[in-house]
């Protein structure tokens, strides 16, 4: 019996739908100033510069394993990825982004946004929803 690592499998839906974010934020004209910023108390997926503004970014991703699938869901407008952005999360974002302005002395203006990824990895398509300013710290 073939053993399925859930975890893993997460992981890497999760690193896909980062880097499907990242080529958005390029195409959209933003630089990228950082991916996947690990502290022991938060992460940071995505640290941006759109002109004068660093933009802090969470994505979330979440697979289907069709196009149909993912078009019904949406449809109805069951679940939505960007809703797994809980207080927890928020805070441990918070966290590290002290110290990603602390480590780079920055002292502009910054703001927590959302890119919210559907993926269909089977049928290599993918859906993106750019949420800015979606957290206020």
């Amino acid at each position: 019996m073939k053993q399925v690592d859930k975890q893993g499998d997460k992981n890497k839906i999760g690193a896909f739908g980062e880097q499907i974010a990242v080529n958005y934020l390029k195409r959209k004209g933003f630089t990228i100033l950082n991916t996947n910023y690990l502290k022991k108390w938060g992460e940071i997926d995505v640290v941006a510069r759109e002109m004068d503004t660093v933009r802090f970014v969470e994505v979330k991703t979440v697979s289907y394993e069709t196009r149909n699938e993912l078009n019904m869901v949406v449809s109805h407008g069951t679940w939505r990825p960007e809703e797994n952005v809980h207080a927890s999360k928020i805070l441990r974002l918070n966290r590290a982004i002290e110290s990603w302005i602390l480590e780079h002395s920055y002292e502009g203006d910054w703001e927590i946004d959302v890119i919210a990824v559907r993926i269909v990895p089977r049928e290599r398509y993918a859906t993106v929803k750019y949420i800015r300013n979606a957290v206020f710290g």
